[in-house]
């Protein structure tokens, strides 16, 4: 309520003489005599409606009551997918939220040398190194890609052959970042780096005690000698060659050092890598609990297939992209086998030397699994050397348009233990050349998936609708 001062009576206060002064009454003067009068009028004036809300509304974070050890578990039990949105809500949960990441892919090398990358992600377990190791013009339209790496490249780059080589961080700022980052995260399990030298990669064996996965592209025999000190290294990828990106050899002198320094190996892919005999069998004596062998795109030289004999405890054997088998495999005598083998896979490989693929059926014949996907030069006199695997429970092929039905059941009826069978796009085999004996095959089969071709499953399902008889019905001539 406004306050309004009241007139004095004419008894209790006579009128002032004309010759003195009247005096008015000020708010300091109705403050001393009546505060609780003044503060109902403070109180009764309108307020700006921004003011009032920030009067009456509380801001108070209160997750200022809760611990970083608290709050770390809370962050810890959302989804990955909020992540992000966390982070930017103050710097106390950016900080929480860097603690929590475990895995990354570095785009910017400046992260890794300035240390910020460490600094804000200091628990990294896995780490990808491959994307910052090459420097590109971002504003380029022109992008390459391969596998999982990106490149934009400029108006005028050099010939292909050389793309990535100019492209790539120097051999002395990777390993600068390596021993920053090795020295920041002793609990990294996992690795991926390009370019590396063998300066670096002993300060992350050194640092890095628990290292269990890595993954070296343009590796070369010097580098490996760094990674002798990986004790624990148990999977391990090594791109020596990729042809059009750069060049680096990695031969049997890598291999033998690799066997002898790193014997826990569990899985082993070798890309682009040369070698023969004396490194695959240096690999399969030293380490002994090698149970899965990739080989993509391989320079080999010929006779190393009788290598795999001395890998006693492998269990898949992977060919990727590969040019050729073995150019030279030697007698029979000399190949042995493989005797735990259970998987093979065959994938966009070249399989048109006869002699090569007897060998390999010769040192895969304990195998139980057999793939076979988008490979070249497949026919029936080529295929009717898997004979020798007699133990085979699942096949499949898909893409093998060379290969027909007669070759496919000369295989299928010598294998007595065939559970499943799976054919798709193989365009030569046929559903009018199935034998009784192939057709009672099929119908002791656990799983069967046919799809040779699409020419037969279309004519069925146009069955009775008068298409597909070369246009005799629709179009007559007049």
């Amino acid at each position: 309520m406004p306050f309004r001062p009241q007139n004095p009576s004419p008894e209790s206060n006579p009128s002032p003489s004309p010759t003195k002064r009247r005096t008015t009454t000020g708010w300091s003067d109705l403050w001393a005599k009546s505060p609780k009068s003044l503060n109902q009028v403070f109180f009764a004036m309108p307020l700006p409606s921004h003011t009032k809300s920030q009067t009456l509304v509380s801001t108070v974070d209160r997750t200022l009551l809760l611990s970083d050890e608290t709050l770390l578990r809370i962050l810890s039990k959302l989804p990955d997918s909020q992540s992000l949105s966390n982070s930017l809500v103050c710097k106390r949960w950016l900080n929480l939220q860097g603690r929590l990441a475990r895995s990354i892919k570095v785009l910017d090398w400046g992260l890794v040398e300035s240390g910020r990358l460490i600094e804000r992600f200091p628990n990294l377990t896995h780490v990808d190194l491959s994307r910052s190791s090459v420097v590109s013009p971002r504003n380029s339209g022109i992008l390459l890609h391969h596998d999982d790496l990106s490149l934009h490249l400029s108006a005028g780059f050099s010939p292909i052959r050389r793309i990535l080589e100019e492209s790539l961080l120097s051999v002395d700022v990777i390993d600068r970042g390596l021993r920053l980052l090795a020295g920041g995260c002793p609990n990294l399990s996992k690795l991926v780096v390009v370019g590396a030298s063998e300066v670096g990669l002993v300060s992350v064996a050194e640092e890095c005690s628990i290292l269990q996965e890595l993954e070296l592209h343009r590796c070369s025999d010097d580098a490996l000698r760094g990674i002798v000190g990986c004790r624990n290294l148990q999977i391990l990828k090594l791109v020596g060659c990729v042809e059009g990106f750069y060049s680096e050899l990695v031969s049997d002198i890598g291999l033998t050092i690799l066997a002898q320094g790193c014997k826990r190996l569990v899985r082993l892919e070798l890309s682009g890598c040369e070698g023969s005999f004396d490194g695959i069998k240096a690999i399969g004596q030293c380490c002994q609990m090698l149970e899965e062998l990739t080989l993509c795109d391989h320079r080999m030289d010929g006779g190393w297939l009788a290598g795999l004999s001395y890998c006693e405890n492998l269990k898949t054997l992977r060919l990727q992209s590969c040019r050729t088998i073995d150019s030279n495999p030697g007698p029979d005598e000399h190949l042995g086998s493989c005797p735990a083998l259970e998987s093979l896979y065959m994938q966009k490989s070249h399989l048109r030397d006869k002699i090569g693929m007897r060998a390999l059926f010769l040192v895969c014949q304990t195998v139980k699994d057999i793939m076979i996907k988008n490979c070249w030069g497949l026919e029936d006199h080529i295929f009717s050397t898997a004979i020798f695997c007699r133990r085979v429970r699942f096949l499949s092929l898909e893409g093998s348009s060379l290969l027909t039905t007669q070759g496919l059941e000369l295989v299928l009826l010598s294998w007595q233990e065939l559970q499943s069978l799976q054919v798709t796009s193989c365009k030569s085999i046929r559903d009018s050349e199935i034998s009784p004996d192939l057709a009672t095959l099929f119908s002791s089969l656990k799983d069967l998936k046919w799809r040779p071709n699409t020419k037969t499953l279309l004519a069925a399902s146009l069955a009775g609708s008068g298409m597909g008889r070369k246009g005799g019905r629709f179009f007559k001539r007049a």
